[in-house]
């Protein structure tokens, strides 16, 4: 795969059609004033649905849905007929016995993502397909020593992942705590973008530019809201875990006025929790805030944040617009409540700098062209395509192979002008070098952001499952455009 060169660029149309389409006011499909604007009309969240006896067995059904979002009807793609889907609460040492039908015009499949699970046969095994029409039973096994959190699933069937997910279909996946913390209420908040028509459908990316650049659409959605409205009390607790969900949308969140403080990222708790003034997540992060309330009007703004773009040549290097916006409307009123008590300290992580380490290997995220057509007015043209190592994805490739129980070092560069957040499915990825910057602290996480022209170092324990599965940038449309790898342990 050769590396991205302006003239080949030029070579496949999308510069003029980039230039055309951008201006100098930013991406067409996002525009300043659309995101954050709503009613305010009060949260809600999904359904929950509990194991019991230690198994949750319950059906999801992905299908086109008629919802409402913000003042007008939408058709959207949805699990159970909801946006997001249902929320699946489990313990640790549980079992989920998942039936998935696919009503769908495309295949599909079903990714548990950031669990710590099998990736063989019915538990999370990114090769399956379920046809159109056709279901499957899904048998997850949650280990009993699964650190708890906020993690979430979404359809994962290569070629399609960046448009179903982006139609509407995600959920959370709560793994409880061993002990209930000291908070008031918790709320599960989904964070997701979608494009609609005039008449509320579905619109797509809009061409192969907008898939290259990682589509963003023009609303900004709270559990499938417009800018929804929380209510609480001076001096109550909330615990907040956030998923984002966008297909590309990074968020930089920030609650001025509010006392927060950070208590998961990605998986697991920290230690004691972090106060924080704001927080990123690439698309796939999810976060655990505490925020102990004080009276007052306060926006949770999202701030759009620099991903890189097309080297200039597209533009815009700033993708998500250029203004903050507000993604929901917290109102703290009344009387001040009895404070809750002090969260207890939580378990020390494991530091994979301890132990020994058996492998070391370097993964190069970058764009290239490769012979495909027609393309562009039906010529048979270069195509872009986003690579590793400089090879694209074959599912029946194997790229990595590793031994089973060993501990690895991974050096995750990234050749291209665009950020890339990195996904390994099942196993957590410990990050240890930022830069040429050592991370003090154990920091785990199952997303690594690996800046443009930048590198991340990383530690993984390959514990507990053998089997075939998946790392890939979660900007899903690089990953279905062929930023995806194959591991094997055994």
């Amino acid at each position: 795969m050769r590396p991205l060169t302006r003239r080949q660029l030029l070579a496949t149309g999308v510069v003029g059609a980039g230039a055309a389409a951008t201006g100098g006011a930013g991406l067409w499909w996002v525009t300043a004033d659309r995101p954050g604007r709503g009613s305010n009309d009060v949260l809600t969240e999904p359904e929950v649905l509990a194991s019991r006896g230690g198994v949750l067995e319950t059906e999801l059904r992905t299908a086109p849905a008629r919802v409402r979002i913000g003042d007008r009807e939408a058709s959207v793609h949805a699990f159970n007929s909801s946006l997001p889907g249902p929320t699946l609460r489990v313990s640790p040492g549980d079992t989920m016995r998942i039936r998935m039908t696919n009503a769908l015009d495309a295949p599909t499949n079903l990714h548990v993502h950031g669990l710590h699970v099998s990736p063989r046969g019915k538990s999370d095994n990114p090769f399956r397909s379920i046809a159109p029409g056709e279901s499957a039973d899904y048998e997850i096994a949650v280990p009993e020593n699964h650190p708890p959190g906020t993690y979430w699933y979404h359809p994962h069937h290569h070629g399609n992942v960046a448009d179903q997910v982006a139609a509407g279909l995600y959920g959370a996946i709560i793994v409880e705590d061993p002990a209930p913390l000291p908070v008031t209420r918790e709320r599960i908040l989904v964070v997701s973008d979608v494009s609609l028509d005039e008449d509320g459908n579905l619109a797509g990316p809009g061409g192969m530019m907008q898939q290259m650049m990682g589509r963003e659409g023009d609303l900004v959605l709270v559990n499938g809201q417009v800018r929804p409205q929380i209510n609480a009390a001076p001096g109550e607790r909330e615990r907040w875990r956030i998923v984002n969900a966008c297909p590309s949308r990074y968020l930089r969140l920030s609650l001025q006025g509010q006392d927060v403080r950070l208590l998961s990222r990605d998986l697991g708790r920290l230690p004691t929790p972090e106060k924080v003034t704001e927080t990123v997540l690439a698309p796939g992060n999810r976060v655990e805030l505490v925020i102990d309330t004080r009276a007052g009007s306060t926006p949770l703004v999202a701030t759009p944040v620099d991903r890189g773009g097309m080297g200039g040549m597209m533009g815009s290097d700033v993708l998500g617009g250029e203004d903050p916006f507000d993604l929901l409307l917290l109102e703290v009123t009344g009387g001040p409540v009895e404070a809750p008590a002090a969260i207890p300290e939580g378990p020390a992580p494991r530091d994979l700098r301890e132990e020994r380490v058996e492998g070391r290997r370097t993964l190069d995220f970058g764009m290239g062209m490769e012979r495909g057509g027609p393309m562009m007015g039906g010529s048979n043209r270069s195509m872009m395509a986003f690579t590793i190592n400089g090879e694209t994805f074959d599912g029946k490739r194997t790229d990595t192979a590793v031994a089973a129980g060993t501990v690895e070092e991974w050096t995750l560069t990234n050749s291209s002008p665009m950020d890339h957040p990195v996904h390994l499915h099942v196993w957590p990825m410990q990050v240890i070098e930022e830069g040429q910057e050592q991370v003090t602290d154990p920091r785990w996480q199952d997303v690594v952001n690996v800046p443009a022209s930048g590198s991340v170092k990383v530690l993984i324990a390959f514990d507990d499952f053998t089997g075939r599965t998946v790392y890939h940038c979660h900007i899903l449309d690089h990953e279905d455009l062929g930023m995806m790898g194959t591991v094997a342990t055994g």
